[in-house]
């Protein structure tokens, strides 16, 4: 059974997670004026929780869409946002319906996390917990990226990818990831291009 945690508590988690995620990050009240990351995942709160009432939909997707005229990140809310998601410069993410994502995720720009098909039910990713996915890349269809993972810039990914690995190119090829030393995970996306190599 899940306990409850107050808006307070997910508002400060969210505010830490990009200042751990962006090395540029100087204030908390610089994150919460100017980071679009942020306000879209704060956004999708509201809507989500809107959303999740009786009779809620319509008014959850109209809060969504001034969202996402705000931001320039679209975030469906019917879908499944675990804690401290980082989005960080954000524009042009998409995020579907049917998607779940885990905890302590990072999903740079131009990120999909998008379907295949027009079919109903669950048609888009399931993303573990600290996951970081690269710029501009494509996750496609109801696969599960496993908790640990990395998803490369650009890459298009159609298969599942096991925890802890590392997926790059198109279609994404699945390889296990380097050891960084002290680091547990990459948080500038970019180095993964090194795997394509």
């Amino acid at each position: 059974m899940s306990r409850r945690i107050s808006l307070a508590t997910l508002m400060r988690e969210d505010i830490r997670a990009v200042r751990r995620g962006d090395p540029a990050a100087r204030t908390g009240f610089e994150i919460v004026l100017t980071y679009p990351g942020l306000h879209a995942v704060w956004g999708y709160r509201l809507a989500h929780a809107v959303w999740r009432q009786p009779g809620g939909k319509l008014a959850g997707r109209v809060l969504s869409h001034i969202t996402r005229a705000l931001t320039g990140i679209e975030i469906h809310p019917g879908a499944t946002i675990g804690r401290r998601l980082f989005i960080d410069h954000g524009m042009g993410v998409v995020i579907g319906e049917t998607a779940v994502v885990g905890d302590d995720v990072v999903l740079f720009h131009g990120t999909t996390l998008g379907g295949r098909s027009m079919s109903k039910g669950k048609r888009h990713p399931t993303v573990g917990d600290n996951v970081v996915i690269g710029a501009g890349a494509k996750v496609l269809g109801p696969i599960w990226i496993g908790s640990g993972a990395q998803i490369g810039a650009n890459a298009v990914v159609v298969k599942d990818v096991p925890a802890n690995m590392v997926a790059v190119g198109v279609p994404a090829q699945v390889r296990p990831r380097r050891k960084t030393g002290a680091e547990d995970r990459l948080t500038d996306a970019a180095l993964l291009v090194e795997y394509v190599i």
